[in-house]
């Protein structure tokens, strides 16, 4: 598993969750600040410390 984090057309950051086949599991919500979307992800990171985050 890893996470993306990217930029969506309304230029708000946002990540997913990829499993190792690549299909999404998971998505959040749009953020402004790159900060609060990538503290989201370390809220669903408390379990598995080792998921690696890529930037898109």
């Amino acid at each position: 598993m890893y996470f993306q984090i990217y930029q969506d057309a309304a230029r708000q950051w946002r990540w997913r969750l990829r499993a190792g086949n690549h299909q999404i599991i998971a998505h959040g919500e749009g953020y402004y600040n790159k900060s609060d979307c990538l503290r989201a992800i370390g809220l669903v990171q408390s379990t598995d410390h080792n998921t690696p985050v890529y930037e898109v």
